[in-house]
């Protein structure tokens, strides 16, 4: 899994949010918002592969979680990007 190319992470008056970059391929209805944390792993994991338990592992590595937990979060996290198109399989 990978983040597709074209989409960078903003701050936008105190959110964090994914657009595509570049005029032309920039869709306003298809901004997708992050909390904290998710915003944290897209900028560990931009321009590497990953999968959920990178995720997961990462998760542990910062926040006080169990393990369990994290691979589960991890999970939605992944399928919710999926569902936004904002990665691809390698």
């Amino acid at each position: 899994m990978r983040i597709k190319e074209g989409f960078v992470l903003r701050d936008i008056c105190g959110v964090k949010a994914v657009m595509a970059c570049g005029a032309g391929e920039v869709d306003f209805n298809k901004l997708v918002a992050l909390n904290e944390s998710a915003a944290w792993l897209w900028q560990q994991v931009k321009g590497i592969p990953f999968d959920a338990s990178t995720l997961a592992a990462l998760l542990e590595g910062r926040y006080e979680v169990d393990a369990a937990t994290a691979l589960r979060d991890a999970e939605g996290l992944l399928a919710a990007w999926r569902e936004s198109g904002l990665v691809q399989e390698e």
